[in-house]
This record gives C-alpha cells, sequence and structure tokens, in this order.
C-alpha cells in the first residue's frame, strides 16, 4: 500500500507502471501505422530485466485485450507529444513534463532551437532512465534538464534551482500522474504550476472520472494472467477527494477543454480496440484536458 513519503525504483510500485507503460509505447512503435515513434522504449524494457515486462513487448499478441495493447496509449502519447509541438510552434521554449517517467520526448521530438525540458521525477527513476540513454549513446534534442524530486515535496523550489524561468510562457505535461497523487497533493500541484505560470502558458493532463471497480479487475486478473496482474493497482492508486481540474483551472482564469478518450480517437482517426471488462468501465471515465493560460 502507498504511504506517505513512499519511494520506488523501476522495477516497484509506481515505478513499474512506468516500466509497463514504456513497455505498451514499444508495442505501439511495433505497429506499421504507429501514432508514436519510440527507438527507446524497448531499450529500457530491456535493460530493467522484468522477464513479465520483456514477454509484453516480444509477444504482444497474447495481451491483444489489455489497455496498454490495444491503442490507448499510443493516442495518450501523441496527444502529449502534439502538446508540446503545437506549443514549440507558437514560440514556447520552456516545457515541464511532470512525472517524466521513461518517456524520452527530449530525445524523440523535433525542439526548436533554445529549447529547454526540465524532467521531474523520483530519483532512481531519472538515474535509471539516464543510464540507459547514456549507455545507448543517445543525445537530446534540446537542454535537458532532469529534476530529481518527489512531487510532494518542495518540487518548484527544485526546479527553480535547475533554471526554470517562471517570467516566461511555459508548457507542462501531467501524464499519468493524477491518480497517483492524494486529492490534497493533487490540488497543491495545480496551485504551484499556476503560480509558476506566465500568461501565454499551457498544460495538458489526463484525468479519470467515476468509481473503479478494483475487484473486478483483480478477479479478471486472476482468470487472464498477464504481466500486469503482478500488480495490484488498487494499491497505488488515490480515490480521495479533489478538485476537478479542468474547473480548478477555469476557475484560475485559465481556459479549459476536455476531450473523451473516443474523441481523441476520433482526432486522430485511429479506431479504440474494445477493451475487455472491467477495463471498459474504467476507460470510459479518462479525459484528456488541455488548457491555457490568457496573455
Amino acid at each position: 500500500m502507498r504511504t506517505e513519503g513512499d519511494t520506488w525504483d523501476i522495477v516497484s510500485s509506481v515505478g513499474m507502471t512506468a516500466l509497463q507503460v514504456a513497455a505498451g509505447r514499444a508495442v505501439e512503435a511495433q505497429q506499421p501505422d504507429a501514432l508514436v515513434r519510440d527507438e527507446f522504449a524497448a531499450l529500457f524494457v530491456a535493460a530493467a530485466g522484468d522477464p513479465d515486462t520483456i514477454r509484453l513487448v516480444n509477444e504482444p499478441e497474447q495481451w491483444d485485450e489489455h489497455p496498454l495493447t490495444t491503442g490507448f496509449l499510443g493516442l495518450r502519447s501523441k496527444f502529449f507529444d502534439d502538446l508540446f509541438r503545437d506549443a514549440a510552434a507558437d514560440g514556447v521554449r520552456q516545457a515541464v513534463i511532470l512525472a517524466a517517467g521513461l518517456d524520452a520526448r527530449a530525445y524523440r521530438l523535433d525542439w526548436p532551437a533554445g529549447s529547454v525540458v526540465y524532467e521531474i521525477d523520483q530519483p532512481k527513476v531519472l538515474e535509471f532512465k539516464g543510464r540507459v540513454l547514456d549507455e545507448a549513446g543517445a543525445a537530446p534534442r534540446a537542454d535537458r534538464r532532469p529534476v530529481a524530486v518527489d512531487l510532494r515535496d518542495d518540487w518548484p523550489r527544485a526546479l527553480t534551482e535547475a533554471g526554470f524561468d517562471p517570467a516566461v510562457p511555459t508548457v507542462w505535461s501531467a501524464e499519468g500522474l493524477l491518480m497517483y497523487l492524494p486529492g490534497a497533493a493533487q490540488d497543491a500541484l495545480f496551485a504551484r504550476v499556476d503560480r509558476l505560470s506566465a500568461p501565454g502558458s499551457r498544460l495538458a493532463a489526463d484525468t479519470v472520472a467515476g468509481d473503479m471497480d478494483f475487484e473486478r479487475i483483480r478477479d479478471f486478473h486472476a482468470e487472464h494472467p498477464t504481466p500486469f496482474a503482478n500488480i495490484d493497482i488498487s494499491s497505488l492508486l488515490y480515490t480521495d477527494d479533489r478538485a476537478d481540474p479542468a474547473e480548478w483551472l477555469t476557475g484560475q482564469g485559465w481556459r479549459a477543454d476536455t476531450l473523451p478518450a473516443e474523441g481523441l480517437a476520433e482526432r486522430y482517426d485511429r479506431p479504440l480496440t474494445e477493451v475487455l471488462e472491467p477495463f471498459a468501465q474504467m476507460f470510459s471515465g479518462i479525459r484528456y484536458l488541455t488548457a491555457v493560460k490568457p496573455s
């Protein structure tokens, strides 16, 4: 179970979910019409050495009806990729990836000259990520600045000490993050982002609305063993009260919009493969949030 101040590496707790998401991106990258090109995701999986996650990449057909291998992650990753591409096209040169995990956007996206990308995550996660990329001889396409700090702690101080400038517009991402934060920490996160955001800043996040039937998810994994059965997701997520991000941001003067998963699939002309229950219930509540702080 989660505890206050808990930490993790890449093969435990929340870190393992980041590894499995990397596996999902590796599966997406294998598709002939992949929405995301990611040459690094499979490297992270191999380096972590978890046999079940390696099997997920090598034998993706075994998990065809699980959300991580049905195109869901391709849609989600492209949504956030486009956030950074669009911001860069509009002249935003400062990016902050909250809970950066094992996505290598600083390496795989084409960043304009002068771009600075801050990656915030747990120290052990960033250490593993940097080591794998260094051993692969990868070079970032922007000024990448890892910020090793827990998002429940004073991350704004660590971010500014790394060179972050709150006086210029910033593009923020919170991908696959909010459900892993207690309600108070989520509310504090948005308050800090708002305080650090100059006019013209933009933000994207994915949110989950409604209840999750964790018992049915556990029963499913008991009947259909997969690499995902090794994690009791109910022990990692927080479902306590919190503000609705879109409503909160609107109240602070941001322009916010949300899009359901079906709408995202339509935007990218990529119909979602049917997902087995009980995951369908969970994913029906996912919303993709974009927000802009007016100039």
